[in-house]
């Protein structure tokens, strides 16, 4: 039962999308178990660049089947529109799965997401807008719209009218927005009905079938660990769970099936929207990892926030994921630097910490202690093997991967499929 778990390492756009398009050529599925259209993944193809948001990166991969899962949340208007791009590009789609248990954003979903995000003012969480959040606390609140429900009219209309009892009461009295009409809604969700319906399946079915029949089934997260709604740097998170455990909840399949944890990080740390950030830069050194490693988010369009890498991140994700291998990305985005500073533990009220405090307050306080490590100027995107990159590119791997806890089993020197240095297979 080779079955792995693929995800985020720091607070998400590590690169996982490079990633899972690497493992895709040798796994027959590939599945999102958690998050929506709030992620972005990009994954470079010889000369082509594909910008996916809501799509699992294997759809790229030909014999792969993408799944999506139960645990994600679906805006039928962004699938389709997604889906439509990739087959003008000439990508098969048609293997795709839809979990009929996955949750439907809604128009009124997205327009509670936008309304409330702004009425909060300087508290904003800094979300994408795109109705993640709410449709999340409609599926908790127990007034969510499932995928299968758009197949029943009957019941679709009910649920619609149920949410949008209370949703109308806030938009009109509190936000003093328009109420929504429900038959609105209705026909707009009957709209993608017909054209989703020839994706929908039961994936919990499928993909315990195909781990029994000894295929390889790679689940995907979203976002990254500190995004974590239970485990990240709460209020500042995502609404869902991609640590591992949400693959397990987010897919349908029991934790004994999962054979390996893969992280992702980067070389150093990004990350998008508001919320503590210790290793952060606001001098040159920010603006170039920014400008060098092209940190704009996928999704989003916003500039990232840059910063050094940050050790005590990285521990704290090995041991909340259970991670067995690392995958380190953009290591080549560091070149050029005659010094790289590497956050070994933090200063807390004069204290020394090493590992992640888990108190919010003293997080936000926390100060970097760092380390410096030499750097290197050689060009190391043509590098094939470990033993190609320079000395100090070499004793940097070597310094991260002692101090995050796990062996780091593959090395990303470049954005390209092929800009990859395999240390130890996943498979």
């Amino acid at each position: 039962m080779p079955a792995l778990v693929l995800l985020g390492a720091q607070w998400g756009d590590e690169g996982k999308g490079k990633a899972t398009d690497l493992l895709g050529g040798s796994v027959d599925y590939v599945v999102r178990y958690q998050g929506g259209n709030n992620a972005g993944h990009t994954v470079v193809v010889g000369d082509q660049k594909y910008a996916l948001h809501l799509l699992p990166s294997g759809i790229l991969s030909p014999g792969c089947t993408p799944v999506i899962g139960n645990g994600v949340v679906v805006d039928p208007s962004v699938l389709l529109s997604e889906l439509s791009g990739l087959n003008e590009r000439g990508v098969d789609t048609s293997k795709l799965l839809i979990s009929g248990n996955a949750h439907i954003i809604t128009p009124y979903n997205v327009t509670v997401d936008k309304v409330t995000e702004r009425f909060l003012g300087k508290r904003k969480i800094g979300t994408t807008g795109r109705g993640i959040g709410p449709t999340y606390a409609d599926k908790i609140n127990r007034v969510g719209i499932r995928v299968q429900d758009l197949y029943d009219e009957s019941i679709l209309e009910q649920k619609v009218e149920a949410a949008l009892d209370v949703k109308n009461q806030l938009l009109t009295k509190l936000y003093n927005r328009r109420a929504i009409a429900v038959g609105q809604v209705v026909e707009e969700l009957l709209e993608y009905a017909e054209k989703i319906k020839p994706y929908v399946a039961d994936t919990v079915l499928v993909l315990n079938q195909a781990l029994e029949d000894d295929k390889v089934v790679l689940f995907e997260g979203g976002q990254g660990t500190l995004l974590d709604i239970d485990h990240g740097t709460y209020p500042f998170v995502t609404s869902s769970n991609p640590t591992a455990g949400g693959a397990c909840t987010g897919a349908g399949v029991g934790p004994t099936k999962i054979s390996r944890v893969i992280g992702i990080l980067k070389a150093y740390t990004t990350r998008v929207g508001a919320g503590p950030f210790p290793t952060e830069l606001f001098d040159e050194d920010g603006e170039a990892l920014r400008r060098i490693g092209g940190e704009r988010g996928v999704t989003t369009g916003r500039d990232r926030r840059c910063g050094w890498f940050d050790a005590v991140i990285a521990r704290y994700a090995t041991r909340v994921n259970g991670l067995t291998d690392f995958f380190l990305t953009k290591l080549d985005v560091l070149t050029g630097w005659e010094e790289i500073p590497v956050c070994v533990a933090y200063e807390i009220d004069g204290k020394r910490v090493e590992e992640l405090p888990y108190s919010q307050s003293d997080f936000h306080h926390a100060k970097p202690v760092y380390e410096t490590l030499p750097g290197w100027s050689e060009d190391i995107t043509s590098a094939k093997s470990f033993s190609d990159l320079p000395k100090n590119a070499q004793n940097y791997v070597k310094a991260l991967e002692e101090m995050s806890g796990a062996p780091i089993s593959a090395i990303g020197v470049g954005p390209g499929r092929d800009e990859t240095i395999e240390i130890n297979s996943f498979l």
